[in-house]
């Protein structure tokens, strides 16, 4: 048997719901940086804080997987794709369509219609700024038995060893490696868009969680008896990124957009904080006693966050249109009630749809690649 159920771990669900609200947040952020005079602190809410959203996914990812892995077994590789294909490949292609067909019509553009326009946008994740996450996904299902196999044979020191390559890799992709000079627009575009599709951006934290769901036992064992050094190791890591951000702004001079855009989830602060998040939150979820009224929010948004991950950028492209038809600026209130109104309308969306589902599953399959939610 490939599968060995587990005891449900609700910290998993409570953190896809966290890192959901942090993807709006950034994407919200973008819409208002382009108000020029966008306080820089509230963009440091927005774009920094919550850097460790997208990363952290991939650690839940192979956490989920790996915790119901009987790795005593050989791996049934072809029943694992079959069932993640169904849960990410379907709704990638048909989201992807979506979008392409939607900006088309909605800003009268078809060329993105064009095969090679959609055969691109498909292979790089780009119908939708938020996709690329299930693309760099589908490479990591494709090359799932190089994680099984090497989770394995994973000790803590060759993790060390791993956290000095990602740093070293992440730092070379994102700050030294560009396509000046490259003529071919296939060799451009590959080299433009790596983040997009290179599973090396986000190895570590992916084995990470893969190794840390093996050795469950002892990972439980480590957050009860190390939660203190848990919580002060997220806020120093924290610190370490906000502050990077803020040296960037008031020593280099660097704008609110520039200074995002270096102090990201790749930079070494980063790659440090999201291991700093990584930790906290499943310390928090797990050992923490939550209060009662908390958790079935938490729950809701987990639930519901895949589909807000898909949809939420439908409710800021129109809710963005609606604010530029009152020829209001997104102002730093503007933007507080903007992120909730996003927030709020995806997750409403989310419960109708599932709703619906209910009744005829196969519009969840297709958009959630879920059948039923048990």
């Amino acid at each position: 048997m490939l599968i060995n159920k587990k005891p449900r771990l609700p910290a998993i669900e409570y953190i896809r719901g966290i890192s959901m609200l942090g993807v709006v947040g950034i994407h919200t952020g973008s819409q208002y940086l382009a108000n020029v005079a966008a306080n820089m602190h509230l963009v440091a809410l927005f774009e920094v804080a919550t850097r460790f959203s997208v990363p952290i996914f991939f650690f839940i990812s192979a956490f989920g997987m790996f915790y119901n892995l009987d790795m005593s077994k050989p791996f049934d590789y072809k029943s694992f794709l079959q069932r993640r294909m169904k849960t990410v490949l379907v709704p990638y292609v048909i989201w992807s369509l979506f979008y392409l067909i939607h900006y088309a019509v909605l800003w009268g553009d078809t060329s993105v219609l064009s095969p090679f326009y959609i055969a691109f946008s498909m292979f790089f994740g780009t119908a939708g700024y938020q996709l690329y996450f299930m693309v760099i996904l589908l490479w990591f299902y494709l090359m799932m038995p190089i994680w099984v196999w090497l989770i394995r044979r994973m000790s803590w020191l060759a993790l060390g060893g791993l956290l000095v390559f990602q740093i070293a890799f992440d730092y070379w992709s994102c700050f030294m490696l560009n396509s000046a000079g490259v003529e071919n627009f296939f060799l451009r575009s590959f080299i433009d868009y790596r983040l997009n599709y290179w599973v090396m951006h986000y190895i570590f934290i992916f084995v990470l969680g893969g190794y840390l769901a093996v050795n469950i036992n002892w990972f439980m064992s480590f957050l009860t008896e190390c939660r203190g050094r848990i919580i002060g190791f997220f806020w120093l890591t924290f610190a370490g990124l906000l502050g990077y951000y803020y040296w960037l702004i008031f020593t280099k001079g660097y704008t609110p957009l520039e200074g995002i855009n270096t102090a990201q989830q790749l930079c070494p602060a980063g790659i440090f904080y999201t291991l700093g998040a990584s930790l906290f939150f499943f310390a928090i979820f797990t050992i923490w006693r939550l209060p009662e009224g908390l958790r079935p929010i938490l729950s809701a948004l987990g639930k519901h966050s895949y589909f807000v991950y898909l949809a939420h950028p439908v409710a800021i492209t129109y809710l963005g249109l609606a604010l530029a038809g009152t020829g209001r600026i997104m102002t730093a209130p503007i933007a507080l009630i903007f992120y909730v109104a996003v927030v709020a309308l995806t997750m409403a969306a989310a419960v109708a749809m599932r709703q619906l589902g209910e009744r005829w599953p196969m519009v969840n399959q297709l958009t959630i690649g879920i059948s039923k939610r048990k």
